[in-house]
C-alpha cells in the first residue's frame, strides 16, 4: 500500500460478479478507500454501515453548466446529493459539464461551446463552490474525452476544467483530474498535473487503450507516480478501471504502481 497517497477503488468496475453492496465489502477489506457514482441507486445507511472510507461519489442528478435553467437543475441536484454525502463522511461531490445517460453519453450534446456559455458556467460553478462551502463538502468537476467515451460533452477537455475551476478559484470546488480521459484527449500529462496541481482534488487513473488497470496499456504509471511524488501530491488517487481478468490482480497492480 502506498504511504504516499490515498488509494481508492471504483467500486462499480470490480468484482462485477457480486452485488454492490458485496464489492464495497471487499475493496474495504482488501484495505483500499472506495468511490461510488449513482448515490440515488444505493442504500447509503448501508453503505456507512460497512465501515469504508468513500473518497468519491457522483455529486448532481441532472443538469448542466452551460445554460440557466441547466445550472438551476444542477444546483437543486447538487443539493439534493449532500445528504448522502454528509452520511458516507464527506466524499468529494463529482459533477461533469452536461448529464451523463446511457453509455456515458451526455444527456444534452453540444457541438460548440459558446463564450455565453462560458459565462454561465462560471457563474454555475461559483454557486456551486459556495454551495459546498454552507455545508462543508468540496465538489470536483472531471474532465472527460471526446473522441472515445462522451463525444459532444461540453466542458470536457483537462484544459476547460483547469481554466473553469482556476477561474472561479474557491476552496469548494476543485478538479477530479482523470489521467484516462486526458490521456485520450490530450496527452503531455506530466505537465499537464502540474499545471492543474493547485486545484486537483482528487486523481482517477486507468490505462490507454481499454480502461483497464495500469500496466495493461500505453500509460507509464509509475513514472505517473515518481511525478506526483515530485510535484508534492499527497492526496487520493483512485483506480476508475476495469479488470483485465481477476478484479484482485487488477487492484494489485494498480497498488503496485503506486507503491
Amino acid at each position: 500500500m502506498s504511504q504516499d497517497f490515498t488509494l481508492a477503488i471504483s467500486s462499480e468496475m470490480v468484482f462485477l460478479d457480486l452485488p454492490h453492496i458485496e464489492r464495497v465489502k471487499k475493496i474495504h477489506e482488501l484495505g483500499f478507500a472506495v468511490e461510488i457514482w449513482d448515490w440515488t441507486q444505493k442504500d447509503i445507511q448501508a453503505l456507512a454501515a460497512t465501515g469504508a472510507h468513500f473518497t468519491s461519489m457522483t455529486g448532481y442528478i441532472t443538469g448542466r453548466l452551460g445554460d440557466s435553467e441547466g445550472a438551476a437543475d444542477l444546483l437543486k441536484t447538487a443539493k439534493q446529493s449532500i445528504p448522502a454525502a454528509l452520511a458516507l463522511g464527506k466524499p468529494n461531490m463529482n459533477i461533469h459539464g452536461t448529464g451523463l445517460g446511457e453509455g456515458g453519453l451526455p444527456v444534452t450534446p453540444c457541438d460548440e461551446v459558446t463564450p455565453e456559455m462560458w459565462e454561465q458556467a462560471e457563474i454555475t460553478l461559483n454557486q456551486i463552490a459556495d454551495l459546498g462551502a454552507e455545508n462543508g463538502v468540496t465538489f470536483i468537476l472531471e474532465n472527460l474525452n471526446l473522441l472515445v467515451d462522451h463525444p459532444r460533452t461540453p466542458f470536457a477537455l483537462a484544459k476547460d476544467v483547469i481554466k473553469l475551476v482556476k477561474a472561479v478559484d474557491k476552496p469548494h470546488l476543485k478538479m477530479n483530474f482523470d489521467i484516462y480521459h486526458a490521456q485520450i484527449g490530450e496527452g503531455n500529462l506530466v505537465e499537464l498535473l502540474e499545471e492543474a496541481l493547485p486545484i486537483i482534488g482528487e486523481i482517477q487513473v486507468a490505462d490507454v487503450p481499454g480502461r483497464q488497470e495500469p500496466g495493461t496499456g500505453e500509460i507509464n504509471y509509475p513514472f505517473i507516480a515518481k511525478s506526483l511524488r515530485r510535484m508534492g501530491y499527497t492526496g487520493v488517487i483512485g483506480l476508475e478501471a476495469f479488470a483485465s481478468s481477476d478484479s484482485e490482480l487488477a487492484i494489485q497492480r494498480f497498488a503496485d504502481a503506486f507503491a
